[in-house]
């Protein structure tokens, strides 16, 4: 064999061992995210989720808000990545929860499934529910703040993931002051799940997030307002 044929034969093997490396290692990284992903979601392969809807405020019990139909598609495509499946049901399910990873929408005006979570696992939050007209309505109180609704300007939805014991499946909730904000967390989960993931692990968390000017950019531009885990779990008589 001449020096040019082993100098080809050397290069053949070199690029053969350097693909298949380089394949081994995306390999090995893209498994690993999904790993984390169905272990900060509660959703290994093949598991059952369940996705918990609201009804549109002012509209009948079966009625759906388009933006809270888009935040179940922005959901979906997470719980299909992890390779598990979802089963949606009504607002007024009776279950218990921790067994089936949950994703429940909506505020407690419209979801009483929230209701329930916010007085199980968020004791430290209130959330005006009055029909009427007026500056505090659907108004979210925690930490000893208090974050009203600016129609078409400001809008407030918190998210959250809990869990109550080791092992346990976690429910996201994502309750906002309007369907917009549902869909804007949502979307926001969807964008910052590795960040989450490795900030809080499988931690319970709390955010308190905001929408901006939502006449103009819809559920597109959302800003953290403040990490509210504490204040969020502590009973509000206990925080006073």
């Amino acid at each position: 064999m001449n020096d040019d044929v082993r100098n080809i034969v050397l290069g053949v093997v070199a690029t053969a061992i350097s693909g298949g490396s380089g394949w081994f290692t995306r390999t090995y990284l893209w498994r690993r995210a999904l790993r984390r992903k169905q272990a900060f979601f509660g959703l290994p392969a093949g598991s059952d989720c369940l996705f918990v809807v609201n009804r549109q405020m002012g509209g009948t019990e079966s009625s759906l808000h388009r933006n809270d139909a888009f935040a179940l598609l922005e959901i979906s495509a997470l719980i299909k990545d992890c390779g598990a499946t979802v089963q949606i049901v009504t607002h007024e399910a009776r279950q218990g929860f921790g067994e089936r990873a949950e994703f429940c929408v909506g505020g407690p005006a419209s979801n009483s499934r929230t209701v329930a979570h916010l007085q199980s696992m968020l004791p430290g939050v209130r959330v005006d529910v009055s029909p009427e007209p007026g500056p505090d309505r659907g108004a979210i109180a925690v930490g000893g703040e208090t974050y009203r609704w600016e129609p078409g300007m400001v809008e407030y939805v918190l998210l959250a993931r809990l869990t109550t014991d080791q092992g346990a499946r976690p429910v996201f909730l994502l309750s906002g002051q309007t369907a917009n904000s549902n869909q804007a967390a949502a979307r926001y989960l969807a964008r910052h799940q590795e960040k989450l993931a490795r900030a809080y692990r499988r931690a319970s968390f709390c955010l308190l997030l905001k929408v901006v000017n939502s006449d103009a950019y819809g559920p597109d531009v959302t800003e953290l307002v403040a990490d509210v885990t504490a204040a969020a779990r502590t009973p509000a008589a206990a925080a006073a």
